[in-house]
């Protein structure tokens, strides 16, 4: 292909010619004025000096035509697995290379959205990011028209670049295509333990539902227990009072049922996250003969601020008669009735601190201990000398719910208490050595010999006799400690020990604190996927099953990191909701969001795209309504009408060679002026002879 151009090559700027033709010009209009006769050789003159400054070229280019780039947007985000949308997207990307490839100097270029974000990214589809991307990679001036695959649904239209072409869309989905999705639209951070909250949710109905009922039904699990049923409305809030019964994490996940018919049932579940707090722990301390330990219990429980503490001790037991009026032995009467029957179940813990039995609580008030503890209360035992004699509390209504039994011996003498092999795998104690002072944990110097019934033995005495042993009683827990010289430790004596960290332990066992749960499953969410964690007092433990949140299944063997603690690493490169599973146990944990924002809104939407299809004299054309033809139009014309999209060809090319040929020598304008002039005198200068002859 050849073109050709005038070009100027001006051997004077161009003002200055400017002035010298209009000089030009005004002297041929006093040669007209005048009358002179050789005005018109005057002017081919003055035209000839001019043509000459302006230095006029033909120049000729020798160019190759260049191809016509039409640019191609696959979407291939989580939102186009859906339904048969996949085939759509096939069908149409294969019908616009087949007509592409029909059209001589027309190229496709074929880009996905992978190519430059994750698929799943958390904060949505980023077509206008990725088509400003593939441009920057392609001659702006050959791009003829860009063509996007989709189901319509981008969250950065706002980015939209400007395109020098038609933008045209084909929609992917369908216009029957409906679904529900359940969200979160309040729920707290926090909430304190026993105290009601809520959490407000709502399930809309997105596209065009079928026409049934707009009551269904939620499932609400917490920790991965059975799930409870929740009644809700299509279409409105839905506010779900909770009540939260243990202190820490609270895993809240409530699944919206898959409907026959809906597109997805990935944006039906949230999972809530609540930390569980205690407005004030309320602890009940029973001492009976005052002695050292007594003060290390007051100072432990005290120091924490959000602790309320009662603590009675029985200083004079009844059978002491030393001639002091009944008047003034106390301030206040012991309000056992009040206690340990009307308030029992706002105290959170019960502290036995070396209590004997001498008749001041009746046998019915330790009965309602009991009871206390199996609906879900929790006592302590820490045992005194009395223990093992006749005022021994396990004479009391408690021995029924006591894990050991004292055989009746008191003995004395140094030992240092040992992490049993239950220890070892109990949270409690598992780690408890890590606190040990330099030569190890100091000597207590007495314990009551105790028969373990039931439970577990955490913490040992000499020949791993029982010291420490904890157990559950109905809905409640109870721990029995061997000895009355744990305070020991918190003196230092001998080095001591860590007896604030341990009695902390064990008091946060007893009142259900999850991390501290001999049998327990957790996930947490890795950089790279999901680890597994299980706590267990067995030796072995079976695998885990990890379901993907696109509903696919897999098996992790755990393996078993320290006694009675196994975990294991899987890769989770998808974003969502994961469930893990155990034997009884199961947990949820999610990476990045439950519900991406893709499936925020799933099904198929024009919306978003038309305005830069209008902006560009393109269109946004449904798949299902049939494939549509490819066309070329002129820049600047509608580019698209019924069955038919259009893109504008661009008429790039390459120039191979360029010849440049003047118009007007300045040899031959300067002959071709001084011709004009010698013209001009010799006609103006006959005439004026003729004119004197006459």
């Amino acid at each position: 292909m050849n073109a050709s151009d005038l070009i100027f090559s001006p051997g004077l700027p161009w003002p200055v010619i400017a002035i010298l033709a209009a000089l030009a010009l005004v002297a041929l209009l006093v040669a007209l004025w005048r009358g002179l006769s050789g005005w018109a050789l005057r002017a081919v003159a003055a035209l000839a000096v001019l043509v000459a400054l302006a230095g006029p070229s033909l120049q000729q280019e020798e160019r190759d035509p260049l191809s016509d780039i039409l640019l191609a947007i696959v979407d291939d985000s989580a939102s186009q697995t859906l339904s048969d949308r996949p085939d759509q997207n096939a069908a149409a990307l294969a019908s616009l290379e087949a007509q592409v490839a029909s059209r001589t100097g027309l190229d496709l270029t074929i880009r996905r959205l992978s190519e430059f974000a994750e698929p799943a990214t958390p904060d949505g589809t980023h077509m206008m990011r990725a088509v400003t991307a593939a441009l920057a990679d392609l001659p702006r001036d050959r791009v003829a028209g860009v063509v996007a695959i989709t189901d319509g649904v981008v969250h950065d239209t706002e980015l939209a670049p400007n395109l020098p072409a038609p933008f045209q869309a084909l929609l992917t989905g369908r216009a029957s295509d409906w679904d529900l999705r359940l969200s979160v639209i309040d729920a707290p951070a926090f909430a304190i333990l026993g105290e009601q909250t809520e959490i407000r949710l709502r399930v809309d109905a997105l596209g065009a539902p079928p026409a049934d009922g707009d009551i269904i039904e939620l499932s609400v699990s917490r920790d991965g227990a059975t799930p409870e049923v929740a009644l809700a409305r299509i279409g409105a809030d839905i506010v779900l009072p909770l009540t939260l019964t243990h202190a820490g994490r609270n895993l809240i996940h409530i699944t919206l049922p898959a409907a026959e018919g809906e597109l997805t049932d990935r944006n039906n579940a949230a999972v809530i996250e609540v930390n569980g707090v205690r407005d004030r722990l309320r602890v009940l301390l029973v001492s009976g003969t005052p002695h050292p330990g007594t003060r290390t219990w007051r100072n432990l429980l005290k120091s924490d601020g959000a602790v309320d503490l009662v603590h009675f001790t029985i200083l004079r037991p009844p059978e002491k008669q030393d001639g002091v009026p009944v008047n003034e032995l106390s301030l206040i009467a012991f309000p056992t009735q009040e206690l340990f029957v009307d308030k029992i179940d706002e105290f959170d813990l019960i502290i036995f601190d070396r209590y004997r039995l001498r008749g001041i609580l009746p046998g019915g008030y330790l009965d309602s201990v009991r009871a206390y503890v199996e609906r879900g209360g929790a006592v302590l035992i820490a045992a005194g000398p009395a223990l093992a004699g006749a005022e021994s509390i396990a004479r009391s209504g408690l021995a029924a719910m006591l894990p050991a039994f004292p055989s009746g011996r008191l003995v004395e003498g140094a030992f240092r208490p040992a992490i049993s092999d239950a220890g070892r795998r109990h949270p409690i104690s598992r780690d408890l050595e890590d606190f040990a002072p330099e030569g190890g944990w100091g000597p207590w110097l007495r314990r009551v010999e105790l028969e373990p019934t039931s439970g577990h033995t955490i913490l040992n005495g000499p020949d791993d006799a029982a010291l420490l042993t904890l157990d559950r009683v109905g809905d409640g827990r109870v721990a029995l400690l061997g000895s009355d010289h744990a305070w020991l430790w918190a003196r230092g004596f001998e080095g001591g020990g860590p007896q604030l960290e341990l009695l902390r332990r064990l008091a946060h066992w007893l009142m259900r604190e999850p991390e501290l749960e001999e049998e327990a499953l957790s996930a947490t969410a890795t950089e790279t996927g999901l680890r597994i964690e299980r706590r267990t007092m067995e030796d072995t433990t079976p695998e885990a099953t990890v379901t993907f949140p696109d509903g696919t299944e897999t098996v992790l063997g755990l393996s078993n990191r320290t006694p009675g603690l196994f975990d294991g690493e899987i890769a989770a490169p998808e974003q969502g909701l994961y469930r893990v599973t155990q034997g009884d146990l199961a947990t949820v944990v999610v990476r990045g969001l439950a519900a991406l924002r893709e499936f925020e809104q799933p099904v198929a939407d024009a919306a978003p795209l038309t305005p830069l299809g209008r902006a560009t004299n393109g269109t946004v054309t449904r798949i299902e309504d049939g494939l549509p033809g490819l066309r070329p139009v002129r820049m600047g014309q509608l580019a698209h009408g019924r069955g038919w999209i259009g893109y504008t060809p661009r008429n790039a090319y390459v120039t191979q060679a360029i010849r440049v040929i003047p118009l007007a020598p300045a040899w031959l304008m300067l002959a071709i002026a001084a011709l004009s002039l010698i013209g001009a005198w010799l006609i103006e200068g006959r005439g004026g002879a003729r004119r004197k002859e006459d």
